[in-house]
């Protein structure tokens, strides 16, 4: 059994953050990163974004070479199959790490539909799935997109840029409606429709199966044909190895504010991590700028920093020349001001909950705003829209 100081379980952003806030307060302590990927630790938003539309940006330029940056020794296309919290040991699928401290960075799996996985049917999370999804696309053939989230709307953005014809199947009726208030969801749908994405509102994919060198996908009550289908309806959080150790879990590893789970010495960050946020109470967040930061948070606390992670993190997405930023809650069931430059193209809605207070802040088009929008968050007060117009923007 090889002993670490550190071993970190996943091989995500979070995981290259964490080794990085370790290397920020200790030098010397060997770190472990055990991942069942088959690259290294890598930018996860590029996959949907800038790999499609930045021909400067290439395939190499996103990685974080954490092993040369930090020293970690990484094993990847390494499963971790059980921890044993009072040996403090994890076993694998290569054998067994011994550590101090433990940090779960395990993210989430691709929720799913009835089809089954395949050269032409991509669930898509890594930069594997990218790669297949780029041989596939191009040349017009036909792709059909499976969710109208982040991720499905971020991909038929880049796929129908890259001389593919792109069907998008979603549940909302509105592109976006789910988020956005009616007048933003519908030019928003628009949008979509303008550059020739093949819209599918109000529609659940129930299955499908591959015929050949064609997918069969069923919606509908009919059955359509398409070169390749990729799905990308968010993710499951991976918290099965931890509940097996006896963690406490809930849609998420519960953490306290330093990141730590209920056992000593285990720790959680990222995808997986159910934290209680200052301002918007306990959640947890399946984006970016959560990972980055409570990686680097995780990573400075285990060895031994004197922090809680205090970070509220934002979202955000950039599809043709529509791009956003947000905070907190975006649901438009809320009472919602608008604050409008240009309408529906660059300013600032917010979504208030029943007691006036403000739950979220979406920025359309600005950028530099963030720390604005967190200080109205956090102000514990009613909010009538005369507080807010003009607020940020």
């Amino acid at each position: 059994m090889d002993q670490f100081r550190y071993v970190i379980i996943g091989g995500g952003m979070a995981a290259a953050s964490a080794a990085q806030g370790i290397r920020e307060i200790d030098d010397e302590g060997t770190i472990a990163i055990i991942s069942d990927d088959v690259d290294e630790p890598y930018t996860r938003p590029a996959l949907s974004k800038r790999l499609w539309t930045d021909e400067s940006f290439a395939e190499s330029d996103n990685y974080f070479d954490t092993a040369e940056a930090t020293g970690a020794r990484i094993s990847l296309r390494t499963e971790a199959t059980e921890v044993d919290l009072e040996a403090k040991t994890v076993m694998t699928t290569i054998g067994s790490f011994g550590y101090d401290k433990l940090l779960f960075v395990t993210g989430g799996r691709p929720k799913g539909i009835d089809l089954d996985e395949g050269e032409r049917v991509i669930y898509f999370r890594e930069f594997a799935d990218y790669r297949r999804l780029r041989e596939l696309a191009g040349q017009n053939s036909s792709i059909a997109v499976i969710g109208g989230g982040f991720i499905g709307t971020e991909l038929a953005a880049a796929l129908v840029q890259n001389e593919t014809r792109t069907t998008l199947v979603f549940d909302d009726e509105t592109l976006g409606g789910s988020i956005f208030p009616p007048d933003l969801a519908e030019q928003f749908h628009e949008l979509y429709r303008s550059h020739g994405v093949t819209l599918v509102p109000g529609t659940k994919a129930s299955g499908g199966r591959t015929e050949g060198e064609r997918v069969v996908l069923d919606y509908d009550g009919d059955s359509h044909e398409f070169d390749a289908v990729v799905v990308g309806l968010g993710i499951e959080p991976a918290t099965q190895l931890a509940e097996d150790a006896g963690l406490d879990t809930d849609d998420g590893i519960i953490v306290d504010d330093f990141l730590r789970a209920s056992q000593p010495d285990v720790f959680a960050a990222g995808d997986v991590a159910r934290y209680p946020d200052r301002i918007l109470g306990r959640q947890r967040v399946e984006h970016v700028d959560n990972a980055t930061s409570m990686g680097t948070a995780v990573g400075r606390i285990m060895a031994g920093a004197d922090e809680s992670y205090t970070h509220t993190p934002y979202f955000y997405t950039n599809v043709f020349d529509f791009g956003y930023q947000a905070v907190g809650v975006l649901d438009p069931a809320l009472r919602t001001v608008e604050d409008w430059q240009k309408p529906q193209t660059e300013g600032v809605v917010y979504y208030l909950g029943e007691d006036g207070r403000v739950r979220g802040v979406l920025m359309v088009n600005m950028e530099g705003r963030l720390d604005a929008a967190r200080e109205v968050l956090a102000e514990d007060w009613a909010h009538s829209p005369g507080d807010l117009v003009n607020r940020i923007s």
